[in-house]
């Protein structure tokens, strides 16, 4: 068992789903509260990493963290370091590639949220900030906390994002997914099965939770 590699995964998804709690809210409010043309087209883009493969989406990061292109040279110039192949750079490929997974239920929550339950609250005399903490946060709850698990999952189990921008360096990118893909290759078989046994275990115990979210949502917005 490769525990370097579980802390290493684990510490990965914690970060980006942790990180992406305040991105999913403010894209989840922004796109129901607006209403443009272009608005099923960004809705598009930000679950694209959904349908792209990982290793498109890898190759693209990659390259766009390499010091002779814009983001990977301000980081040079900010830090001295490099931000491919680094567990910064992980971290903020792992933000993009589990994006859909912060996004798209909470703001699937905030549409079953009926309109004339906020416009009643304004009448009250109740601030759109006071409605949103109040009156809207405890009924969108369980779909926010389905992103925080669906991302942080993801972000557990992901293999070819963090293999292109990660590598396989021990202690810094080398997660359980492809602590397991080594494993296979150099016949350590039964190595690879507890390390997939673990991962399979959180995977059950996170489809659960979120059917079990889901069924609680309907319930409270009906």
């Amino acid at each position: 068992m490769d525990w370097q590699a579980l802390y290493v995964s684990l510490k990965l998804a914690t970060v980006t789903s942790l990180s992406l709690f305040p991105i999913g809210m403010a894209l989840a409010y922004w796109l129901n509260r607006t209403q443009f043309k272009g608005r099923y087209f960004v809705e598009a883009l930000l679950t694209l990493p959904l349908v792209l493969p990982p290793t498109v989406l890898g190759y693209f990061l990659l390259v766009s963290m390499d010091s002779q292109h814009v983001l990977g040279g301000f980081f040079a110039q900010l830090t001295g370091q490099q931000l491919a192949f680094s567990f910064t750079g992980l971290w903020l490929a792992s933000i993009i590639y589990s994006l859909p997974f912060a996004v798209q239920p909470i703001l699937r929550a905030m549409e079953q949220v009926p309109d004339n339950l906020r416009e009643a609250a304004w009448c009250s005399g109740i601030s759109r900030w006071k409605t949103f903490l109040r009156i809207e946060m405890p009924l969108i709850w369980p779909g926010i906390m389905t992103a925080w698990i669906l991302s942080f999952c993801h972000t557990l189990g992901e293999f070819g994002v963090v293999l292109m921008i990660g590598g396989n360096i021990a202690g810094e990118t080398r997660t359980l997914s492809i602590a397991i893909y080594d494993s296979v290759i150099a016949f350590e078989h039964q190595q690879a099965t507890v390390m997939s046994l673990i991962l399979l275990g959180i995977s059950v115990v996170t489809v659960t939770l979120v059917y079990s979210l889901n069924r609680l949502k309907y319930r409270v917005v009906r």
